[in-house]
């Protein structure tokens, strides 16, 4: 059998909860050489219980270090100014929207949301008017996160520790996949952007990582956020394979995923939709126990 993991973008920004420099059980999970380096704020987008994800994930690893055959790992690669962030938008006061302010064809063309920067009007109108066709998300405002070159783009210590770890027993590589770094389209998947720019082949689809997924027996999934990019990204895959019966391959390990709070429907409905396409659903804890 040919294990493959795939783990989505298991992320300071997304995963890091926090913690008060008091709590000596916080630090104590922390390696000393950044116990000093912390601030007590959460990642930029925190998904709650993404950081037990990750505890529970990395253990796993841990546990299956000589039967993983290759491990996936895609990674959110974005700028400060990006069409999903809220200093690309301004209201009618001149203000820009607040976070996780959802952003519609009818809100813009209405004038209640216009670009910061005039220019960019008429893409990004076409942009918004795309997401309503393909019909998966409205644009939505995040803070922004995973910003390129700092902390929260990282992959979480626990995580990392455990891909070197499975790096040097196997003398492997970790294939990691950058998406985000359009600031055009949004990008949860790791297989296409949700608008793709003929310009840009970072966004097109990537047939390098669903070429080598068909050589698994077993995809194993983990990651975040269950109700956004793991979500897509899983869909993705057997869209593009032509073939529902990949979706078999699929195992979720749904204790090592979570949904971003006030999207918890949009997991339940994908993993309703996939368990009916073929997607089995295990855990860390049970699979190969």
């Amino acid at each position: 059998m040919k294990l493959h993991l795939l783990v989505i973008d298991p992320q300071w920004d997304f995963c890091f909860p926090g913690f008060d420099p008091n709590d000596d059980t916080n630090l104590a999970k922390l390696p000393d050489d950044v116990k000093g380096m912390l601030c007590q704020a959460p990642g930029a987008l925190f998904v709650p219980g993404a950081d037990k994800d990750m505890e529970r994930l990395a253990a796993f690893i841990k546990r299956m270090m000589g039967k993983i055959d290759d491990i996936h790992c895609t990674l959110d690669q974005h700028h400060t100014v990006d069409i999903s962030h809220p200093i690309w938008w301004r209201g009618e006061d001149g203000k820009h929207p607040d976070p996780f302010t959802i952003i519609t064809l009818a809100d813009v063309e209405s004038g209640k949301w216009t670009t910061t920067i005039p220019s960019f009007f008429k893409r990004s109108r076409e942009y918004v008017k795309q997401l309503e066709v393909n019909g998966r998300y409205p644009l939505c405002d995040w803070p922004p996160h995973c910003r390129i070159g700092t902390r929260g783009a990282t992959v979480v210590p626990e995580v990392m520790e455990v891909f070197t770890e499975w790096e040097e027993s196997r003398i492997a590589m970790v294939n990691y996949v950058t998406k985000g770094s359009n600031i055009w389209t949004e990008h949860y998947s790791g297989v296409q952007a949700d608008v793709p720019d003929p310009d840009d082949p970072g966004t097109m689809i990537n047939t390098a990582l669903i070429s080598t997924l068909e050589e698994a027996d077993v995809i194993l999934l983990a990651g975040e956020a269950g109700s956004h990019c793991l979500a897509n990204t899983v869909r993705d895959i057997p869209d593009n394979f032509g073939d529902d019966s990949y979706v078999s391959k699929f195992v979720l390990l749904e204790d090592a995923t979570s949904p971003v709070p006030g999207f918890e429907s949009l997991q339940d409905d994908f993993i309703k939709e996939m368990t009916g396409r073929g997607m089995q659903i295990s855990s860390t804890v049970e699979w190969m126990k």
